[in-house]
C-alpha cells in the first residue's frame, strides 16, 4: 500500500470544539441585550435605540476590522489570529460586567468585544481547511454555525430569565467569565495544523491574501453571493436585534421574545446540522441555497403577522431552519469558487458584507409604524429574500475539479 502523505486526525474535533466554544460565547455577548431591550433601557437610563446600538456595534466594528483580521489570520495563522480575538473578548467581556449601571463603560466594553468578533468569524472556513477533508468542510462550517446559534439562543433565553433574580450587570459579569474561560481553552488546546495535510498535495495551498482578494473580486458568482449574504445576514441580524420590539406591540413579554429567539435559533441549529451534509455528499451548493431562501419566506411572513404565540414560535423555527442553513453552505461555496483565494479572505469578505447589513438593522427601526409595529420593515425583508432567490438562480455550482477524500 503506497505511503499516504495526507490524512485526517481525530484531534481535528478537539480543535473544532474549542473554536466552536469561543464562537458560541461571543454570540452570547452580542445578543445579551436584545431580548431585554425595554428593561435594559430603564436600567441604564437610556432609550431603546441606545440598547439596540449595543448589538449594532458588532456590525459597525466589523466593517473596518474585517479585512485586517483576515490578513492576520491568513498571514500568521488562525491560532494567533483567533487568539487575538479570544483575548479581546475575554478582557472586554469582563469589563462589561464590572461596568455596573454605567452605560458609557458598557458601550466601551462592547466596542472591544465587537473588535474581537471578526478575528473569530473570519476563520470559519480556515479551521476546516487546515484540519478537515474536502468532503467534510461544509459540515464543519455548519457545526461552527451551530455553535453560533447555540450561543445566540442561550443569550436569548437565559438573559430574560436571569434578570428576574439578579441585576443586568451581574448577568454580564457571568457572561464575561464564560468568555474568559472559553478563550483560555482555545489558547491551550487549539493547534495550527495537523502533522500532515488533510487533502491531496496542492489543494491546501492558497494564494497570498492580496492576490487572492484580487482574484475573488474578479469572479461574478462571488459578487452575487456577497449580495445574497448581505441580504440574509441583514434579515437575520435585524430580527435578532429588534426581536423584543417586534413582538411587544402584539402584547408579548421579554420572556416571550427570548423564547421566540430560541425557537428561531433551534430551527437554525437543526438546519445547519441536517442540510450541509447533503450538500457535501452531492457537491451541490446552488440548489440548497435556493431552497433555503425560498422556504424561509413563509416563516418570515408568519413572524410578521402571527398573533397566536404558538404560530409565532412555529414561524420563527421555520425561518431559522431554512435561512440559517444557507450560511455554512454559502461560505463553503464561496471558498470553492474563489480558489486559490485564502479561506480567511473569502470568509472575511462574506462576513464583511453580512455585517454591513447593519444598514438594514437601522432601517428597520426607522421604518416603525407610529404604534411601534415593525410590519413595514418585515415586509421589506420578504421582498429582499425574493430578490436574494433571484440572485441565486444566476449562480453556478463549483466545477468538481477538487477530488473528494
Amino acid at each position: 500500500m503506497p505511503d499516504q502523505k495526507y490524512r485526517v486526525y481525530g484531534y481535528r474535533w478537539v480543535v473544532l470544539a474549542v473554536f466552536m466554544l469561543i464562537n458560541l460565547t461571543i454570540q452570547m455577548l452580542w445578543i445579551a441585550y436584545a431580548p431585554i431591550t425595554g428593561p435594559a433601557a430603564v436600567y441604564y437610563g437610556v432609550s431603546d435605540l441606545y440598547i439596540g446600538l449595543l448589538a449594532m456595534l458588532f456590525m459597525i466594528a466589523f466593517i473596518p476590522f474585517s479585512i485586517p483580521a483576515s490578513w492576520v489570520i491568513d498571514t500568521f495563522g488562525f491560532h494567533r489570529g483567533v487568539g487575538i480575538g479570544a483575548v479581546l473578548m475575554a478582557v472586554f467581556g469582563l469589563l462589561r460586567g464590572f461596568a455596573g449601571q454605567n452605560y458609557t463603560l458598557v458601550f466601551l466594553g462592547t466596542v472591544g468585544v465587537a473588535i474581537a468578533q471578526p478575528f473569530l468569524l473570519n476563520a470559519w472556513t480556515k479551521v476546516p481547511a487546515r484540519w478537515f477533508a474536502i468532503n467534510e468542510r461544509a459540515t464543519a462550517v455548519g457545526l461552527v454555525t451551530l455553535a453560533n446559534l447555540v450561543g445566540t439562543g442561550l443569550g436569548m433565553v437565559l438573559t430574560p430569565a436571569l434578570i428576574e433574580s439578579i441585576s443586568i450587570s451581574t448577568v454580564q459579569l457571568i457572561y464575561g467569565a464564560i468568555a474568559a474561560f472559553s478563550s483560555l481553552l482555545f489558547l491551550v488546546f487549539a493547534r495550527e495544523t495537523p502533522p500532515t495535510p488533510p487533502c491531496p498535495p496542492g489543494l491546501e495551498v492558497r494564494a497570498l491574501m492580496l492576490d487572492g482578494l484580487k482574484h475573488a473580486l474578479k469572479i461574478k458568482d462571488f459578487w452575487l453571493y456577497l449580495l445574497v449574504s448581505f441580504i440574509g445576514m441583514g434579515v437575520f441580524n435585524g430580527i435578532n436585534t429588534w426581536i423584543e420590539n417586534i413582538i411587544r406591540p402584539r402584547g408579548f413579554s421579554p420572556t416571550d421574545a427570548g423564547l421566540l429567539g430560541a425557537a428561531m435559533l433551534l430551527g437554525g441549529l437543526l438546519g445547519a446540522v441536517v442540510i450541509p451534509p447533503f450538500s457535501d455528499r452531492q457537491r451541490k451548493r446552488k440548489v440548497y441555497l435556493l431552497l433555503g431562501i425560498l422556504f424561509s419566506i413563509p416563516g418570515l411572513v408568519g413572524l410578521t403577522f402571527a398573533r397566536e404565540y404558538w404560530l409565532l414560535l412555529v414561524s420563527g423555527a421555520l425561518l431559522g431552519f431554512f435561512l440559517i442553513s444557507t450560511s455554512p453552505i454559502g461560505m463553503q461555496y464561496a471558498a470553492e469558487i474563489s480558489f486559490p483565494t485564502p479561506e480567511g479572505t473569502s470568509n472575511g469578505l462574506i462576513q464583511l458584507f453580512g455585517q454591513a447589513s447593519v444598514i438594514f438593522v437601522y432601517i428597520m427601526e426607522a421604518m416603525k409604524s407610529p404604534d411601534g409595529a415593525f410590519t413595514p420593515a418585515l415586509l421589506l425583508a420578504v421582498g429582499l429574500l425574493l430578490l436574494s432567490a433571484l440572485l441565486i438562480t444566476r449562480l453556478h455550482d463549483p466545477q468538481p475539479a477538487i477530488p473528494l477524500n
